[in-house]
C-alpha cells in the first residue's frame, strides 16, 4: 500500500479568506474570555510584526484595521470533508485525519495518473485553486505519511516509491513532538536526552513497554509497518450542498464569480469521482440580514446535457448573473446539485480533431451545440430558448410540442412525413380530376388515413398522399374525406 496524505495548516484561516482575495491583516482568535489568542494570521498582518500567542489587545496595538475572527471548529471539520469529496478523484479510499488532514491510498491510482510525481505536481495546484495551502506527505503507511505532511524535511523524490525498509531512516529526523504523543510522555522523553524519533527507535522494545506502557511499542509497530493500521473509510455524501461567506458583503455581480469558481471547482472533484456529470446547479446568494428577514436570491443553471465543466458552467453563471437585480447586499453564496448523471463515454475517432476527454470537453463542432444552447438559455432566459418533441396525436399540426432542448425524445412510430409541415393547409385547384400546383400532382403513394380530434371539436377526416410534379417535388397532400374534390398541400419533403 501507498499513502499519501495532504496536510491543510492553514484551514483556520483559509476558511475566510478562499471567498476572496483578502489584502488586510487578518487573524484567527482561539479561547475565551482574558484567555484569547491569535492562532493564525495572515501575510499582512504577519508583516505587521503580529504572530500566533499574542492576544487580541496587543495585535490590535500593531495594526488597528486588523480584522479578527473565531475559530470555528465545526466549518473546519465542514471544509474537510468537502476536501474528501473532491479527493474521491484520485482514489476510492480517503480517511480523514482530524483536524485538518485527509489520507488517501493511492497505490492503485498511480498507473492512471502515470506515476507519483503528476500526482504531487497535479494536487497541490489544484487544491491551491480551491483557496488551501497544502504540504504532502508519502509513505508506505499511513501513520508515516501524516507525519511527513506536517513537516518540512524532504520526502522521498517522487519518482522513487519509498518501501517499508526505508521508513526508520527516513523519519530518522522528525522531532518527537509531532509524535501523537501525552505531553507527559514527550516531557520524560526529552528528559532521557532524546529529541528526534531516530533516537528513539534504537531504544529496547521492552524497555520501552515497561517504561511508557505497550501502547508506545503499538504506535511505534504502526508508524513502521510492522502492525496493521485499519482506517476508517470516509463516506461522501449523494448529494453536494456547499456554501462561502464572503469577507465583505457585495452588490458586485462579478465579485461573485470569485467564490462561485471555488465552489465549482469542488463540484468538479465530487462529480470525477462519480465519473458523473449534472444538468441542474442550484445557486443561492444569500443577502446581509440584521433587523429583518431576507430571502435569499436564487438562480438555477440547466444544461441540455451532463456538464462538470468548471469554466464552461463558470460562463453560464456569468450570463446569468447579468440579468439578476441584486435589490440587497450578498454576504453568501452557496451551490446545491442534487441531479447526479453518469457520462457517457466519448467515441474516438480515427481522427484525433473529433474527440472528446471524459469531461465532456468539445474537440468537434458536433459536440458543441449543447453549450450554444447553454449560453443563449443563460443569456435569454429558459422559457426563450425551447426544443421540439413529438406528441401522440395523429393529427399533424398538433402532433408536436415544445420542450427543453436536449430531452429525450421518442419514436414517434408514424407513417413517412415530411419534416417542413405549412403552418396553414394551402388549397390546391383540381383539374381533369387530379390535384394541381403550378402544374398535375402525381400521386407516389398513399392514402394514409386519419380520423381524429371529436373529443376536443377539432375533429378532422383526411386521407393524406405522397405527390410529386414535372420537376420532381415532393409534397404532402391531402383530400377531405368527404369532399373528395377538396385538395390541400400540407407539407414538403427534401
Amino acid at each position: 500500500m501507498l499513502w499519501l496524505c495532504l496536510n491543510f495548516p492553514q484551514l483556520p484561516l483559509e476558511l475566510h479568506a478562499r471567498a476572496e482575495p483578502i489584502s488586510s491583516p487578518w487573524a484567527i482568535i482561539e479561547g475565551k474570555g482574558a484567555r484569547k489568542t491569535i492562532l493564525q494570521c495572515n501575510d499582512a498582518a504577519a508583516e505587521l510584526g503580529i504572530r500566533p500567542g499574542m492576544t487580541p489587545g496587543a495585535a490590535y496595538a500593531l495594526a488597528h484595521n486588523l480584522q479578527l475572527r473565531s475559530r470555528d471548529e465545526t466549518a473546519e471539520r465542514q471544509a474537510l470533508e468537502s476536501l474528501a469529496d473532491w479527493a474521491g478523484q484520485y482514489t476510492s479510499f480517503v480517511s480523514l485525519r482530524s483536524p485538518n488532514a485527509l489520507l488517501l491510498e493511492v497505490a492503485g491510482s498511480l498507473r492512471l495518473f502515470k506515476g507519483m510525481a503528476p500526482l504531487l505536481d497535479r494536487i497541490p495546484r489544484q487544491t491551491a485553486e480551491l483557496g488551501y495551502a497544502t504540504r504532502i506527505g508519502v509513505a508506505p503507511t499511513p501513520l508515516a505519511a501524516w507525519l511527513l505532511a506536517r513537516t518540512q524535511i524532504p520526502n522521498i523524490p517522487p519518482k522513487t516509491i519509498m518501501e517499508i525498509n526505508q521508513l526508520p531512516a527516513t523519519l530518522r529526523e522528525l522531532p518527537l513532538e509531532l509524535l501523537d504523543l501525552e505531553p507527559k510522555q514527550i516531557k520524560t522523553l526529552h528528559g532521557l536526552g532524546l529529541k528526534r524519533l531516530g533516537e528513539l527507535l534504537r531504544l529496547p522494545r521492552a524497555g520501552l513497554a515497561r517504561r511508557f506502557s505497550p501502547g508506545l511499542v503499538d504506535y511505534l509497530d504502526r508508524l513502521l509497518g510492522n502492525s496493521p493500521d485499519p482506517l476508517e473509510a470516509y463516506t461522501p455524501p449523494p448529494r453536494f450542498v456547499r456554501q462561502l461567506w464572503l469577507p465583505a458583503e457585495t452588490n458586485d455581480r462579478e465579485a461573485l464569480l470569485f467564490p462561485a469558481r471555488r465552489l465549482l471547482l469542488e463540484l468538479t472533484g465530487f462529480l470525477d469521482a462519480r465519473q458523473a456529470g449534472t444538468q441542474w446547479l442550484h445557486w443561492r446568494l444569500i443577502h446581509h440580514n440584521h433587523h429583518h428577514h431576507r430571502p435569499a436570491t436564487h438562480v438555477t443553471l440547466g444544461l441540455a446535457a451532463p456538464n462538470r465543466d468548471p469554466e464552461h458552467l463558470l460562463a453560464l453563471l456569468r450570463e446569468r448573473l447579468s440579468r439578476v437585480t441584486l435589490e440587497h447586499a450578498v454576504e453568501g453564496i452557496g451551490l446545491s446539485v442534487t441531479n447526479i448523471r453518469p457520462l457517457r463515454p466519448r467515441t474516438l475517432s480515427l481522427d484525433t480533431s473529433l474527440n472528446s476527454d471524459l469531461d465532456g470537453n468539445r474537440h468537434s463542432d458536433m459536440a458543441d451545440w449543447p453549450r450554444l444552447v447553454e449560453r443563449l438559455r443563460a443569456r435569454l432566459g429558459d422559457e426563450a430558448v425551447r426544443g421540439f418533441q413529438p406528441h401522440p396525436d395523429h393529427r399533424p399540426e398538433l402532433a408536436w410540442k415544445t420542450s427543453s432542448p436536449g430531452a429525450g425524445v421518442r419514436d414517434p412510430g408514424n407513417a413517412r412525413r415530411p419534416l417542413w409541415l405549412l403552418p396553414k393547409p394551402v388549397a390546391l385547384s383540381w383539374r381533369d380530376g387530379t390535384p394541381w400546383l403550378d402544374g398535375r400532382l402525381a400521386i407516389e403513394s398513399g392514402p394514409e388515413r386519419i380520423e381524429s380530434g371529436w373529443w376536443d371539436e377539432g375533429d378532422v377526416a383526411r386521407d393524406y398522399f405522397i405527390a410529386s410534379d414535372a420537376a420532381h417535388g415532393c409534397y404532402w397532400i391531402y383530400r377531405e374525406r368527404y369532399d373528395t374534390r377538396r385538395w390541400f398541400l400540407h407539407g414538403l419533403f427534401a
